[in-house]
């Protein structure tokens, strides 16, 4: 049996038994219902949860299908299907608890929705041509001065015109925005007196996180996002949502029962041989059984209507190889990579994979089919590790700033099919990164146990926060260099919101229940004289990553000489100036030379015209001392400019020095030069 269950403004319960059942939907007419309506759903069946049957009608349960959710998920005994404090927890979740769990859980809400969002303009750009920036709704706007304290935090807060502001003049094209479907806290975190601080946690796969909303939180959240996602539109900049469809709040068999397992337990989640037990694929309980007809449907009609009616422009997927797996193994021809590829809609949205799960063959860089992107943390590793001098050699570094053709050059997929990051919500912040070798993560109440240890971080001698003037400098300058590899590598870059202002989570590298000063942006670095040149030098980088194709290629490089002058598209060199052989490659080395020729760029422009660019020379060094360099000679150029040297702490602005070819000039220490091919 399934009801409908009304509830007024006082939480009275109307129960309205849902009498039709159709091709297995159980469904019904009630008349009279208007928007803000508060309601849920109880069912009723067999509890034995000895085959993964787990029906208990004392649950209100939320409507997966849900526009907006009113109300907090606290944890107490009453919303859980079993008697979670048994004395005999061993089988604690085979004890059905009849308690009514309906005063302590939120209620779904009616929502009216007419917008036909004629008036929006959605950027529409290219893969090859953006830039990302991964931020936190609540976490940027927090402590923003510029935002009015009563929208800080919010999907307005993000909307106004001051946030808006730094993300165009940071030039970025589009935000990545951690989960913002609602979510619930997990019951160790409030024991603990903490709360979920990133929100990958779902439990409404169509509602906005309702904490998000500063207009209320019986419908209007949805309108304040929308308004949000059109204010971003309007300023050109693209709205993609990290959703977590892989698993959901309600955890394994000691977990509550909120929504899908007290309305078919069996149906969504994929079971163990032994059916009281959940599969994990994902470390948080439970993996949704995306096989199952009605499990992907719930996500393809989530994901629709995300794009068609909420205005978001692509689809960040935690753990994606959980959601590729078939009946156990990652497939790449799953039913839901197979459906993703067929849906209008879906197919034509930015498609991110986080290409890995916990399970065995989990870990797919590289794997996913044309559509998608990925996040490569393989780029991520040979750049940490090249920064802190622990590269063997400089094969790999090669591959991940030209494009990571060794993972991405088959079946169509392009250079941009890798979203290249240094850093992510997960883990530590850049500056981090250059000051702690060690988590920090003791605020997380774990013991210090939770969050990775192979971070790949070197603290330039000193752990954490120093007076140092020395040590400040030289982890200056660091950011400096990741930030320009990164900008400068083929691909898609990611950067994570405050990395560009050296906002630190004093070593925590795994904040995801910090919801305070540990994650919120510290704006006031803006106008620090220490790190304010990090923004602008992040600005410019943006911008020169823009206005030059030969910096966000459409196709891979070949490698070849088109022409009679012997000029490759790519071109490598050693500090002798000399082309590397493949002995170079193998041999341990920390200076390599990338030569990016704009005359050989694929493709046309917008007009049809053969495109066209400069020819620009990277020189990264990552030794503890300075070292000589002579620039190659023709073909490759008769003289260069000097456009970034990351070794200044302020940028002189163009034109820069200008050195003849053949001269060898002095890198300094830990240093990137960009160099670009000047005119004769």
């Amino acid at each position: 049996a399934v009801w409908v269950c009304l509830f007024d403004e006082q939480g009275r319960e109307t129960r309205l038994a849902l009498t039709e059942l159709t091709h297995e939907i159980w469904h019904g007419f009630v008349p009279g219902v208007m928007p803000g309506q508060r309601y849920g759903y109880r069912v009723d069946g067999r509890w034995d949860p000895w085959t993964g049957a787990r029906w208990n009608p004392a649950k209100l349960l939320l409507d997966p299908y849900a526009r907006a959710v009113d109300g907090e998920f606290g944890l107490p005994p009453e919303v859980y299907g079993h008697v979670r404090d048994w004395p005999e927890q061993s089988v604690a979740d085979t004890v059905r608890d009849d308690r009514d769990s309906a005063p302590h859980v939120p209620k779904g809400v009616v929502v009216h929705d007419d917008d036909d969002w004629s008036d929006d303009r959605r950027p529409k750009t290219p893969w090859a041509d953006s830039v990302i920036y991964e931020l936190h709704v609540r976490g940027f706007t927090r402590l923003h001065p510029g935002i009015p304290e009563e929208l800080r935090g919010t999907y307005a807060g993000l909307a106004h015109p001051a946030a808006i502001e730094h993300l165009v003049k940071l030039g970025v094209t589009a935000v990545e925005l951690l989960p913002v479907h609602q979510f619930a806290h997990e019951d160790h975190l409030l024991r603990r007196g903490l709360r979920d601080y990133w929100g990958y946690n779902s439990i409404g796969y169509f509602a906005p996180h309702a904490a998000y909303a500063a207009s209320g939180t019986t419908g209007q959240q949805v309108g304040e996002f929308k308004r949000m996602v059109r204010a971003l539109h309007a300023a050109g900049i693209e709205v993609i949502l990290d959703v977590v469809y892989n698993h959901t709040a309600e955890a394994g068999e000691l977990g509550p029962t909120l929504s899908l397992k007290g309305i078919d337990n069996r149906g969504y989640y994929r079971l163990q041989d032994d059916a009281r037990r959940f599969a994990d694929y994902t470390g948080c309980g439970n993996t949704l059984h995306v096989v199952q007809p009605q499990v992907l449907r719930l996500i393809t009609d989530s994901l629709r209507y995300w794009v068609t009616e909420m205005g978001v422009d692509g689809f960040r997927f935690d753990l994606a190889a959980a959601l590729a797996r078939s009946m156990h193994d990652v497939d790449m021809l799953s039913p839901f990579l197979a459906v993703i590829a067929q849906d209008p809609v879906l197919r034509r949205v930015k498609l991110i994979a986080e290409p890995w799960d916990i399970g065995s063959g989990g870990y797919q860089v590289g794997a996913f089919p044309p559509l998608w992107t990925e996040w490569n943390d393989r780029y991520r590793n040979a750049v940490r590790d090249f920064w802190r001098h622990a590269l063997p050699d400089v094969r790999e570094m090669g591959y991940r700033l030209s494009g990571s053709s060794d993972l991405y050059a088959w079946g169509g997929r392009r250079p941009y099919a890798s979203v290249n990051f240094v850093t992510a919500h997960d883990g530590f912040t850049l500056r981090d990164l250059v000051s702690y070798e060690r988590k920090h993560n003791e605020a997380n109440g774990e013991d210090n146990r939770d969050g990775t240890d192979d971070n790949r971080s070197w603290n330039c001698g000193v752990e954490g926060e120093t007076e140092d003037e020395r040590v400040r400098s030289l982890r200056r300058r660091q950011l400096r260099n990741l930030l320009t590899t990164l900008l400068l590598s083929t691909g898609v870059p990611m950067l994570v919101a405050g990395d560009e202002l050296g906002r630190t989570q004093r070593g925590n590298n795994n904040a995801y229940c910090q919801d305070n000063e540990i994650s919120w942006l510290d704006w006031s670095l803006l106008d620090d004289p220490a790190w304010r040149p990090l923004f602008d030098l992040t600005c410019r980088l943006i911008d020169l990553r823009h206005r030059h194709p030969v910096l966000h290629r459409r196709a891979f490089f070949s490698g070849r000489a088109h022409s009679a002058d012997g000029l490759r598209d790519l071109a490598w060199f050693t500090a002798r100036g000399s082309e590397m052989t493949e002995a170079d490659w193998y041999a341990p080395a920390a200076t390599l030379g990338m030569y990016l020729s704009g005359r050989d760029i694929p493709g046309r422009d917008e007009r049809g015209a053969p495109v066209a660019d400069d020819s620009f020379l990277a020189v990264l060094h990552a030794g503890a001392g300075p070292v000589g360099f002579v620039l190659p000679g023709p073909p490759w150029a008769e003289r260069y400019e000097v456009v970034v040297d990351t070794s200044r702490e302020y940028q002189a602005a163009p034109p820069g020095t200008v050195h003849a070819a053949g001269t060898e000039i002095t890198v300094p220490e830990r240093a990137v030069l960009l160099l670009r091919v000047a005119a004769v």
